[in-house]
């Protein structure tokens, strides 16, 4: 059974600091709209890793909040 590995971990920096943790199926789309938010336009997306399945990139997404990292509100 072939498993979908059609979603990015990224980081949303500022300079060298992260202002939001996530992931998203396009991430090209998803810097886009990181900057059009007031005060992110000159900010960027660092990939985190390769592609891998929605299940464990949200895991991962979990464990980057316990370690005090910026992620979406639920």
């Amino acid at each position: 059974m072939p498993t979908n590995r059609d979603t990015y971990k990224y980081h949303f920096k500022k300079g060298n600091k992260i202002v939001h943790t996530g992931i998203t199926n396009d991430i090209d789309r998803r810097e886009k709209e990181h900057r059009s938010e007031p005060g992110y336009s000159k900010g960027h997306i660092k990939q985190v890793g390769l592609r891998t399945t929605r299940d464990a990139a949200l895991e991962w997404e979990r464990e980057q909040g316990k370690e005090g990292k910026p992620i979406r509100e639920e």
